[in-house]
């Protein structure tokens, strides 16, 4: 068989061109042959030429006659020699596969076909003793009611259930009561053996499912000792399932309206896995979009910066200038004659006006390169590119952020009264987290409380308030609360029961997807953490926000930052907006934002 593989191997078209590239590129010849001699590629060599051994799979198989120079062609021969092999292997397995298949569906159509239980088992305890290697075999079933195995079909020249078998009790009890199948292949070093029950020295037993619940067990022995192997508990499993098919379709012919019921509970799981791929698929294009959105403004963000950076480092150098010119405006002024034609020019252009209005103009200047500077780095933080791991983070600064991009909506215009927005802060460390997603819980939170006070008589007033608590709510180390609140209609229980369900909304259509609340809620749950929603019909509506602080980023914080008691109150600075003075309202520390106008 060997000699006949590497003698095929040589004639193959591949091979042999293979070893005629090898022949001209090494600039050799060689000779094949084979353990008897017989030449199978080139020609009688000199008879000084060297002889390499051809060996595979342990055995010499050949000789390749040449020079030290094209000594490779054994490593080419043996390399294509496995190719060949393993081919031959591969097709035998898919082949085995392959009539495994077809006698598998073959027992599918007789078992679909069939409602005797009885006839059903005896065809798949026969065929499961033609795929497995055995003596006996049998399908048992389990009585409900005495908890003990009765025989469905067996195969074999002596009855495997001689004595009684007990659910729990014995290999075949023990196996099943455990729910898996197992192989024994050394009976008697089973630490649950009967010595009465040694009608097999190997087996394979594999439990009867039905709808989870154990009904029987399939079995195939062999008296004398055999190695089974996971390949045929597989081939048994399926077996296996096949006649938990069977046995299915009996209790469900006996028992119509309990099939009734099942297919309902099973169209129902259908209906709810659909629902969820719909409410995944939507997500996605959610954040896709949201991703989309952030690198567009990363982008402009980036661009608008290059020029704000070359006005803000020369724009005090044109205020110098300005002030130096001024100067010596004024000391011409005093110190030269008069002239008539100066007099009228600087009449005419209001000089004293000008000296006055000149520098107050280049501070404007200034302090709109200020603001704009502060809303790139605010996009930017917005914005900022995800991580595939957690980093720290400043939670007010993502909160600032969101406020300024939401900045222009706050504001009053025609037939619309502004929001005004007051944050009350406590002194937070660093939280690690994914940043870029807790803007978008703050983005959305923030969103939904200006809509909801959009178009209402009375002046809209959130209030964003941040707290570091230490407790047992959501683990045992620290964790930041934020509470964002609203003065505007509130929301009735039903709503508020649905919130976080996927597609609800409340608003127009067109104007809001129902995605929002349900991705807070993901990506809160990701972080560890816990969002909840207060909120009565005209009172307003609350969210809570818990995200814990994990100790490996924060671990070498002052023991006095996990302590509420110890903290002192350093008010925020205002980055939106008005700057204002921090104020106390009931004891409380309060900075409050004005919209910039």
């Amino acid at each position: 068989m060997i000699k006949s593989n590497l003698s095929s191997l040589i004639v193959k078209k591949d091979v042999l061109a293979l070893l005629n590239d090898f022949a001209k590129a090494t600039d050799s010849q060689f000779t094949i042959e084979d353990i008897e001699g017989q030449i199978l590629f080139g020609t009688a060599v000199d008879i000084s030429a060297i002889a390499y051994p051809i060996e595979f799979s342990g055995e010499l198989i050949g000789r390749v006659h040449s020079s030290q120079q094209a000594a490779g062609v054994v490593a080419i021969l043996i390399y294509a020699l496995k190719q060949e092999s393993e081919k031959k292997n591969l097709a035998h397995e898919l082949l085995e596969r392959y009539q495994e298949i077809d006698l598998l569906h073959d027992i599918s159509i007789q078992v679909t076909a069939s409602l005797n239980l009885r006839q059903v088992s005896r065809l798949l305890i026969q065929e499961a003793g033609q795929l497995i290697p055995s003596t006996g075999g049998a399908i048992l079933l389990l009585n409900k009611k005495t908890n003990i195995f009765e025989t469905l079909a067996e195969i074999g020249a002596n009855s495997y259930l001689q004595h009684p078998i007990k659910l729990g009790e014995g290999i075949i009890g023990d196996i099943v009561q455990m729910g898996r199948g197992e192989i024994i292949n050394n009976i008697v070093s089973y630490p649950r053996f009967i010595g009465e029950q040694k009608q097999f020295n190997s087996l394979i037993c594999v439990p009867l499912n039905v709808e989870e619940r154990v009904v029987g067990a399939i079995i195939i022995g062999s008296e004398t000792a055999i190695n089974y192997t996971n390949r045929d508990l597989k081939l048994l499993s399926i077996l296996a399932m096949q006649a938990g098919v069977a046995i299915e379709k009996a209790l469900l012919y006996e028992q119509s309206c309990e099939a009734a019921k099942i297919a309902q509970i099973q169209a129902q799981q259908l209906q709810t896995t659909l629902h969820e791929l719909q409410q995944t698929q939507a997500q996605l294009i959610q954040s896709e979009k949201m991703s989309s959105l952030g690198q567009l403004v990363a982008g402009i963000a980036h661009e608008i910066n290059n020029p704000v950076n070359f006005i803000s480092g020369n724009i005090s150098h044109a205020q110098q200038y300005v002030d130096d010119l001024l100067r010596l405006v004024h000391i011409y002024q005093d110190n030269c004659e008069y002239i008539p034609e100066i007099h009228d020019l600087t009449e005419e252009i209001d000089l004293d006006f000008l000296s006055k209005d000149l520098p107050k103009l280049i501070g404007s200047m200034s302090l709109g390169i200020k603001r704009v500077r502060e809303i790139v780095v605010s996009l930017r933080n917005f914005s900022r590119t995800e991580q595939a791991q957690m980093t720290v983070a400043d939670i007010h600064e993502g909160i600032d952020s969101t406020l300024l991009i939401l900045n222009n909506r706050l504001k009053t215009s025609c037939g619309k009264l502004g929001i005004e927005v007051i944050k009350n802060y406590d002194v937070l460390p660093l939280v690690e987290c994914y940043p870029s997603q807790l803007n978008q819980v703050f983005m959305n939170i923030i969103a939904n409380a200006i809509d909801a006070l959009d178009g209402q008589e009375k002046e809209g007033i959130i209030t964003i308030s941040t707290s570091l608590e230490n407790g047992k709510i959501l683990t045992n180390s620290p964790y930041i609360v934020v509470r964002i609140q609203d003065n505007g209609s509130g929301m009735s229980q039903d709503v508020r029961d649905r919130l976080f369900e996927p597609f609800f909304t409340t608003k127009p259509i067109g104007k809001g997807t129902g995605l929002g609340m349900p991705i807070c809620r993901k990506i809160i749950e990701k972080h560890n953490g816990k969002i909840e929603c207060f909120s009565e019909p005209g009172q307003g509506t609350t969210f809570c926000i818990q995200i814990p602080i994990t100790a490996r980023k924060n671990a070498d914080l002052p023991k006095k930052m996990l302590n509420k008691g110890s903290f002192t109150f350093q008010p925020p600075i205002n980055t939106v907006g008005a700057p204002i003075p921090t104020t106390v309202v009931n004891g409380t520390p309060v900075t409050v934002f004005t919209p910039a106008t």
